[in-house]
């Protein structure tokens, strides 16, 4: 059996809009977004998603975990930028030093040192909350649509039917695996595997984890034939398909859409225009010369 996200009907800005509608929005927003790194024109994408998350309706106990996972991944990789400098050098071609600090140890006879410039730290600054925006607005997805209309809303957009019913079954994937790694878990633990007492080198420990894999990955194979199974039976994809949702756009879901068509289409202006790229403050840039 299928499982979903932990969905649930909230008073929310999010579910008050047509799922299609919202995800229209969210794709104006992402390649808006990816468009610029000028942090003055980031912090307005950062407001958006941070709007839509507190007025969203999930809980930080339902979503500590994803969130906790995302924003140290992208705090590790904007530090480790910053530390090594790379990843900027296409936007900018001078660095302006405001510190430099020494290591007082060497390893095989490389001190370590650490250029403290203006661009690495607003090239810094613009991944994070670049990156964090996007992130934002992505975790929020799975944990608001109704898992109901997944197939639906896909098809909608214009996707085949085997595409959106593809991408309706990818979205349950996660859940599904995740939901039968804790039920095997849960039964070798019954029957005395400790997993906490797995020791050793990481070959070892990935063949001592042998009988947690196989079962899960045979139990995924053999669910997936029984849905394909299914579907044959039910000769999907001889004709067109019908869908026991049907949505229908309102006033309020055109004025979304044509809000992120206006992002959209003000961000692609910007940035015909010359403007949206690095940037970094004059006072910043006076400070370091001096």
């Amino acid at each position: 059996m299928l499982v979903t996200w932990r969905y649930r009907k909230r008073k929310s800005l999010i579910q008050w809009f047509d799922p299609r509608a919202w995800v229209i929005f969210y794709l104006c927003f992402l390649f808006s977004t990816l468009f610029f790194w000028d942090v003055r024109f980031l912090s307005f994408f950062l407001v958006i998603s941070l709007v839509t998350v507190f007025t969203s309706g999930i809980r930080w106990s339902e979503i500590r975990r994803a969130f906790l996972f995302i924003g140290g991944f992208i705090f590790f990789f904007a530090f480790l930028t910053f530390l090594t400098g790379r990843g900027g050098q296409e936007l900018y071609e001078e660095e302006h030093l405001i510190r430099q600090m020494v290591a007082p140890f060497t390893l095989f006879g490389w001190r370590p040192v650490l250029d403290i410039t203006v661009e690495r730290v607003f090239f810094a600054l613009s991944q994070l909350v670049r990156v964090f925006s996007i992130a934002v607005m992505t975790i929020l997805i799975p944990y608001s649509l109704n898992p109901a209309h997944y197939g639906v809303t896909f098809r909608g957009l214009g996707l085949s039917d085997k595409i959106a019913y593809a991408m309706d079954l990818t979205m349950r994937f996660i859940p599904t695996f995740g939901r039968d790694f804790q039920l095997t878990m849960d039964a070798q633990r019954a029957r005395g595997y400790e997993l906490e007492k797995i020791k050793g080198g990481l070959i070892e420990q990935v063949r001592k984890l042998g009988p947690l894999m196989v079962p899960v990955t045979i139990h995924a194979i053999i669910g997936s034939e029984d849905i394909i199974d299914a579907m044959d039976l039910r000769a999907f994809g001889i004709g067109p398909r019908t869908w026991l949702e049907e949505l229908k756009y309102e006033a309020k879901d055109r004025i979304l859409i044509a809000f992120g068509v206006l992002i959209l289409a003000a961000s692609l202006v910007i940035v015909f225009w010359g403007f949206g790229g690095f940037w970094v403050p004059e006072a910043f840039l006076r400070l370091a010369g001096r």
